[in-house]
């Protein structure tokens, strides 16, 4: 949280995207016992996955095991999580009255369930990590809602965006409602801080992220400013920095597409900064795994604000081992 808040250090902080199970053998067996969304959907379950690899690594950021797509449960929208295959929508959100039947409730209501692991989670952790929620952005999240399932490039998306712009800014407006909501009640169950996953923003060019979703965003960290720090997470993005440093978030996430260095010229010296190891980097021999580590540090330079993190998320096939060595290394960067 130092470094969240620009704050100086004793040691950079780190954790990982999607470091919650993932490649754990013992999230592994969780979940031979319960689907993923059993775990999500039960506070005891959804902490005890994620103090997994805070007990297993040592992190500074326990992310609550959760998924982006749970909200939806808020606008009245069943979904399924299919293993190999992602979210599923089977009704997709495609015109305007699909569009008004979605209702706007806050998470007391729609997802009582995160609230309630959030709350058991800050007392499980006595203050060895800070306790981190998160949410899709309403962009990722309608990429979802209008083509139904993952795809490459998602094409109804893109095509209501520009060919029906009025179900597109009434779909927004709505998603971007929940979404506020649904953080607030986050921050007030006791997150320390709050990332925003805006994982497909990277299929959009500069003008239409202005014009379609960047006022939704913006919108989203308005609303979270004085009450907790919030972190933009995207990837693919480097194109877009200079826009989404405008959506005024307090910490921007970036991947490998970029030098940290490079990024941070372009977000400003006022805002923190995380990552930005290539994931992929981990299935490598630890002494190449160490000597990129230790380039994003030196990239960093000691400066504040800096939180050590992948460009993306784990991979299954990650060897922990891996991650603990990582953790280790980027701790001990301020005896160096």
């Amino acid at each position: 949280m130092a470094a969240a808040n620009m704050r100086p250090v004793d040691t950079t902080p780190v954790w990982f995207m999607r470091q919650a199970g993932r490649c754990l053998p013992e999230y592994r067996e969780l979940r031979k016992k319960y689907a993923f969304l059993e775990v999500a959907r039960t506070p005891e379950l959804a902490v005890e996955a994620t103090l997994m690899p805070v007990d297993r690594f040592g992190v500074d950021g326990a992310v609550l095991f959760a998924d982006i797509m749970l909200p939806l449960e808020s606008l009245g929208v069943p979904f399924e999580i299919k293993p190999g295959v992602g979210p599923v929508i089977e009704h997709p959100i495609r015109t305007m009255e699909d569009v008004e039947k979605l209702r706007v409730v806050g998470p007391e209501e729609g997802t009582p369930y995160v609230l309630e692991a959030l709350r058991l989670l800050r007392s499980e952790l006595g203050g060895r990590a800070a306790a981190l929620g998160f949410a899709g952005a309403p962009f990722t999240l309608a990429c979802y809602l209008v083509d139904g399932r993952s795809s490459r490039e998602y094409p109804a998306t893109k095509a209501m965006m520009y060919g029906q712009p009025e179900v597109w800014h009434g779909l927004m407006d709505k998603l971007t409602s929940v979404t506020e909501l649904y953080l607030q009640g986050q921050v007030e169950a006791g997150a320390d801080a709050v990332q925003l996953f805006d994982s497909w923003l990277g299929l959009l060019g500069a003008d239409a992220y202005r014009q379609f979703v960047q006022p939704y965003t913006t919108r989203i960290f308005s609303a979270l400013k004085g009450t907790t720090r919030s972190i933009h997470f995207s990837t693919g993005t480097s194109h877009l920095l200079p826009v989404i440093r405008d959506t005024n978030p307090d910490m921007v996430s970036v991947d490998w597409r970029i030098s940290l260095a490079d990024a941070w010229e372009v977000i400003g010296g006022d805002k923190s900064i995380q990552g930005n190891l290539d994931p992929t980097m981990l299935m490598a021999p630890w002494s190449v795994v160490a000597r990129a580590a230790a380039d994003i540090l030196e990239q960093a330079g000691n400066r504040p604000g800096h939180v050590f993190n992948l460009g993306h998320g784990i991979l299954p096939e990650t060897d922990p081992d891996q991650l603990q060595c990582l953790t280790e290394f980027v701790h001990a960067s301020g005896d160096r």
